[in-house]
């Protein structure tokens, strides 16, 4: 199966977990909430885990549109599927609502997917999340910049960049579950080669703030962190 542009909406969800439950949620989630959230529309595009924080997991959920996002949701968490497993994912959890509402920052910057990756036996690349925080929007200097100068440097260094969001401001049309709101995000995601080196050179990815030339505008450092997907995570 070809792989095709995903989505022009996509949630960055980041849960703080009790100690030890990571495994326990995993497990469950990727035998339980992909295709049954995939066949109401939404798209379940990656899961990470976070290898040097053992007690978070990340996941990326995408959308076709905000209209669809409300009718997705509303199904999935009304339905069956979640009343019998909530409980169980519920206890594994200590906050689930650090989460971003994102949107391409171009037409063609959007994940490139494939569903018959979803149980490919091939070996997961590592993948790094970058976050930049702005105290107002910035899309229209940032983006070229990030193009211009971020994008060549990661290249240098192997990196195959992914996709590249900023923040969906469209109202959270789905109260129950919190987003981020009155945040200025630029997110950006890249996949590291599967290479002996990545694993001794991965800690030190503080070479990203040296390219940063809007350090005054940006609320703290960026976040940028390590990610392994899991078994049947689509971006792999």
């Amino acid at each position: 199966m070809k792989a095709e542009s995903c989505c022009r909406i996509v949630e960055l969800r980041r849960y703080t977990l009790h100690s030890g439950r990571r495994d326990t949620l995993i497990e469950l989630f990727d035998r339980e909430f992909i295709e049954t959230q995939e066949v109401l529309g939404m798209r379940v595009i990656g899961q990470f885990r976070l290898p040097d924080d053992p007690d978070h997991f990340l996941w990326l959920r995408g959308f076709s549109d905000m209209a669809s996002r409300a009718r997705g949701l509303g199904a999935f968490y009304g339905g069956p599927v979640w009343k019998e497993h909530r409980a169980v994912a519920n206890a594994t959890m200590i906050d689930s609502d650090n989460v971003l509402l994102l949107r391409p920052a171009r037409p063609t910057s959007g994940f490139m997917v494939s569903q018959n990756e979803r149980n490919s036996t091939t070996a997961c690349r590592p993948f790094v999340v970058s976050i930049y925080e702005f105290r107002e929007p910035i899309e229209r200097e940032f983006i070229p910049y990030f193009e211009d100068t971020i994008t060549p440097a990661a290249m240098e260094k192997g990196w195959s960049v992914a996709g590249y969001f900023v923040t969906e401001h469209s109202a959270n049309n789905v109260p129950s579950l919190p987003v981020r709101e009155d945040v200025n995000a630029f997110v950006w995601l890249a996949a590291l080669p599967q290479t002996p080196a990545t694993d001794s050179a991965a800690p030190s990815l503080d070479w990203q703030t040296a390219y940063d030339a809007f350090a005054d505008r940006l609320n703290g450092r960026p976040e940028i962190l390590r990610l392994e997907p899991t078994a049947r995570s689509l971006l792999r």
